[in-house]
């Protein structure tokens, strides 16, 4: 049986198997090959492949709603749905996107590349399926990090409430999210995913609730004795605690054996969680080994990157102050932080896929006179905005924000570009707003924030390329620093990675006989007064950022500017509101205007209207 042979979920069916084991090896060759050459997340899709497999054997998608969570384990997924040729270009620019996309196929449901939703999604669907009366099952599969998440719990909270029809696929690949479960004998596991059985069992109790028993006392005791009896056979079940049934531990890589648990779980009535026991990295040893792989993105912390001197600078203010520490949600790895947790265990805390749970204990430990640091990715810190506004900046607390992968990051689409970052920090009151421009900025400004302490500090930076600059070409404070003076006609302000855009076209200027002012602000807030009253002279001022455009950095210095006396025009470029998809970032950026020749070509035409 060949993968290429594969065009929908209708061709695995009457399959043995033999030939669906056969299958499963193909697909971990193409998963490896892939990634090797694209980069993505390699070991949780090597380790759902019988998983995936069984489950578009037993539901019939798009028809059964297949929902994941998150949908970086969704690799196989897509191959099973008729996108293995796109998928030999996964996450480049016209391949495919490495998380589920509804634009790309009718059974992709959701887009969810963001944890602990899908749960919430699958409620909201089984609602609607109900109230149209239509039989169609909806399907969830929740990776075990994922339950780290509050909302995670909120939407099972609200799945036992309701009873909707939901078969939750719990694929525990590693964190064993709750042991005393997996503990399960063989043999309950047997008897208990078995509806047949389970029927006559609620049959039998049904009667036994009918004997005419004296007394309210009586029925009130055989309720309790009844669970006595329950807790004897099997452990304290937390999701039958809040109204789901628990059915498994499973083995994640016999397709019999799954195929057989998800045809009893569709035969209950209410949600069924079936624990499934996957391995990550699967099949592929490099992964299996390597604990960095299985986690996350191939290639997280790359030498002489923005992330990279985070990494050094964090280990070296660590020795220096002992009330330094460090809080991450879910990516201690990719955010930088491994060499602070080797070097201080016990000040490093990974609090799972919980943003907002992170920013709120960071505001707690810096009310009792620790130093904190959240490296969080800039998209997945949006969910937490309400707590930076509310926990941290109404406390006036000096949390410092390390804000990984802001602005425009290429390869992981729209749901993982950085764009609201400077947006959203710029109105917190008191926050203070860090774009560094090169690594050696990026390690002075770690120092900076530390000296500052009267209330937050954010210091954003781009996974691009960081660029490497000498001694005195590093500011310090909360000064700008004029990297080029010009005649006057012209000032350029490239905030963090973008001054080079900016230094580009200031070079494409001068050959034309323009000479442009250019500055690295350093400081998205506050603005250097120093600097907004310089550039206050110039005929023209063109601001560049690479995050939204609208309230962003560039806006913040139009609305200064205003304030004055003054006729220089001011244009402001940055990525405009929409979502953008997946690509490399320089042709993102030369889209929308933020590359050195389009910068040149705005400064003319707004110099000769």
């Amino acid at each position: 049986m060949r993968l290429d042979a594969i065009h929908g979920p209708i061709d695995l069916q009457g399959r043995s198997f033999e030939e669906l084991d056969d299958l499963c090896e193909q697909i971990r060759a193409e998963i490896v090959s892939a990634v090797n050459e694209h980069s993505g997340h390699l070991g949780s899709n090597l380790g759902a492949v019988e998983l995936s497999v069984a489950l578009h054997r037993v539901f019939r998608s798009p028809h059964d709603a297949i929902l994941w969570d998150t949908g970086h384990q969704a690799y196989v997924h897509k191959m099973l749905t008729g996108r293995l040729a796109g998928f030999r270009r996964l996450r480049q620019e016209g391949g495919l996107s490495g998380y589920p996309s509804r634009a790309e196929s009718e059974h992709d449901w959701i887009e969810n590349s963001h944890a602990s939703t899908v749960l919430s999604y699958a409620h909201g669907l089984a609602t609607a399926f109900h109230a149209n009366d239509e039989r169609r099952r909806v399907v969830a599969v929740v990776g075990d990090g994922a339950l780290t998440g509050g909302m995670a719990f909120e939407g099972l909270n609200n799945l036992g409430h309701s009873g909707r029809d939901v078969v939750i696929v719990l694929n525990d690949n590693g964190r064993s999210y709750a042991p005393t479960v997996s503990r399960l004998s063989e043999s309950l596991v047997k008897i208990r995913s078995n509806p047949i059985y389970m029927r006559r069992q609620a049959k039998v109790e049904e009667i036994a609730e009918r004997i005419p028993w004296v007394g309210e006392q009586i029925k009130r005791g055989v309720k309790m004795s009844k669970a006595a009896i329950r807790e004897m056979w099997e452990p304290p079940a937390f999701f039958e605690n809040l109204g789901i049934r628990y059915i498994g531990p499973f083995d994640g890589h016999d397709i019999e054996s799954l195929e057989e648990a998800l045809h009893n779980a569709a035969e209950f009535d209410g949600p069924v969680l079936v624990h499934v026991l996957t391995q990550k990295g699967r099949g592929y040893a490099p992964a299996e080994n390597d604990a960095i792989k299985n986690m996350h993105d191939i290639g997280s912390v790359k030498d002489g990157s923005y992330t990279a001197a985070f990494s050094e600078t964090l280990v070296k203010l660590g020795d220096q102050h002992p009330e330094l520490v460090a809080i991450t949600a879910a990516m201690p790895d990719s955010t930088g932080l491994l060499p602070f947790r080797d070097r201080f265990p016990e000040r490093c805390f990974d609090v799972g896929i919980a943003e907002q749970h992170a920013v709120t204990a960071a505001t707690g430990m810096a009310m009792g006179g620790l130093r904190p640091v959240v490296a969080v990715y800039s998209t997945f810190l949006s969910r937490a905005f309400d707590q930076i506004n509310l926990d941290v900046g109404l406390h006036g607390q000096p949390v410092i924000f390390c804000v990984d992968r802001a602005g425009v990051t290429g390869p992981d689409g729209a749901s993982h570009h950085g764009l609201l970052d400077m947006v959203l920090f710029t109105k917190v009151p008191g926050m203070t707003v860090l774009a560094p421009s090169s690594y050696q900025e990026l390690q002075q400004m770690m120092e900076d924030a530390m000296d500052l302490t009267d209330g937050p500090v954010a210091v954003r930076w781009s996974r691009s390329p960081a660029a490497h600059v000498a001694d005195n070409e590093v500011g310090a404070g909360l000064h700008a620093r004029k990297t080029r003076t010009g005649d006057g006609q012209v000032a350029l302000l490239g905030f963090g990675q973008m001054l080079g855009a900016v230094t580009g076209a200031a070079d494409l200027l001068a050959a034309n006989g323009i000479g442009a002012t250019v500055y690295d602000p350093r400081v998205v807030v506050p603005l250097d007064p120093k600097m907004i009253d310089d550039i206050a002279e110039h005929d023209v001022v063109v601001t560049v950022e690479d995050g939204l455009r609208i309230g962003g950095a560039g806006a913040a210095v139009r609305d200064t500017l205003g304030d004055r006396d003054t006729d220089c025009r001011i244009r402001v470029l940055g990525i405009p509101v929409e979502y953008v998809p997946h690509a490399n970032p320089d042709a993102i950026h030369a889209r929308f205007g933020l590359d050195a020749k389009s910068i040149a070509t705005e400064v003319r035409a707004l110099l000769n209207p």
